[in-house]
């Protein structure tokens, strides 16, 4: 018995030591793997290439902005910072400085949108962010406002977006119950609140006890101004806009 108690600990003490040592294998492994993420603000970009090839990482110049305190071409800004351990092959996301800024904003307002673009790309900027939005006083499509504004100074980033007019917005009706009510006078009533008729689906007949019959409606058949409305899209109590399309079934 003492010598199975023995044999049991020494095995213990074997299984130990091969787990502690695939432990310590495991995280030299992979701490073997990680660099420090290098300083690259205030470098070139050649040189802070450079700098990060040398610890196996890539560099990425995500944007562009002016700056009147770091000249024309440096990096003003990186993600991770130094000192950030991580795996080799990680990328390093940079911003580039533009040097001060030295083009003044153009007046984008009052013309088209591609007119706006034209003009905001000729003058070597880049079109940013386009909102739209419903304007009753705004002939549609037209630039009513941008940002940063024409002339502004102390800007950051070259960019310019804009807010365009889409003209007042179209007007909303709520879509009345049309079931059992002729095909005709419901036509009627929603031309002329701007609603278009969409298609009209032909059923074929009911039996007096509620079920379908066989069709005789002929092939060419088509639905008339007396045929009742059985079902509708969109469904009662929907809002709608004007424009918008309603679908019916009738008999």
């Amino acid at each position: 018995m003492r010598q199975f108690f023995r044999m049991l600990l020494l095995a213990l003490v074997l299984l130990t030591v091969a787990l502690v040592s695939a432990l310590t294998a495991m995280q030299f492994a992979i701490h073997g793997r990680e660099v420090a993420i290098p300083k690259l603000v205030g470098l070139s970009p050649t040189e802070a290439e450079h700098a990060s090839s040398a610890s196996g990482l890539q560099m990425v110049v995500e944007r562009q902005f002016y700056s009147p305190d770091i000249p024309e071409g440096r990096i003003m800004t990186q993600m991770p910072p130094p000192g950030t351990k991580v795996r080799r092959g990680w990328s390093i996301r940079v911003a580039q400085s533009l040097g001060a800024q030295r083009i003044a904003i153009p007046n984008a307002t009052g013309g088209s949108e591609r007119i706006a673009e034209l003009n905001i790309r000729r003058r070597g900027f880049s079109l940013g962010s386009i909102a739209h939005l419903n304007l009753p006083d705004a002939t549609p499509g037209q630039v009513i406002s941008q940002s940063p504004p024409a002339n502004a100074s102390g800007v950051s980033a070259p960019k310019i977006s804009l807010l365009v007019s889409d003209g007042p917005a179209p007007q909303t009706y709520v879509m009345p119950n049309l079931t059992g009510q002729p095909l005709g006078s419901a036509t009627l009533t929603l031309q002329d609140a701007g609603i278009k008729i969409g298609k009209v689906n032909l059923l074929p007949p009911q039996s007096p006890t509620g079920e379908p019959q066989i069709s005789r409606v002929a092939p060419s058949a088509e639905p008339g101004a007396a045929s009742m409305i059985v079902s509708q899209n969109p469904a009662p109590g929907q809002k709608i806009a004007a424009g918008s399309t309603v679908n019916f079934e009738v008999r």
